[in-house]
């Protein structure tokens, strides 16, 4: 397994700035729980329903990443 690049987090997640590929390396994680981080954030119905844990470690970092993305900015 190797470290995220932003090549790999594009063919995840799309085109992304600077500032958040640099934050989604920084968690260590690799392109396959990025895979199973951007699952857990985008599917409509919780994959606890499919009696799966909820993620531990650098999956959870980049979950928390990611929902961080997903939050209006406040003014």
């Amino acid at each position: 397994m190797h470290p995220l690049t932003k090549e790999a987090i594009a063919r995840v997640l799309g085109p992304v700035d600077d500032a958040l590929a640099a934050e989604l390396v920084a968690t260590g994680a690799t392109e396959e729980e990025l895979c199973e981080a951007f699952a857990w954030v985008s599917n409509d119905e919780p994959l606890v329903n499919d009696l799966r844990p909820f993620p531990k470690d650098r999956v959870a970092a980049v979950i928390e990443i990611l929902e961080a993305q997903d939050q209006p900015d406040e003014a």
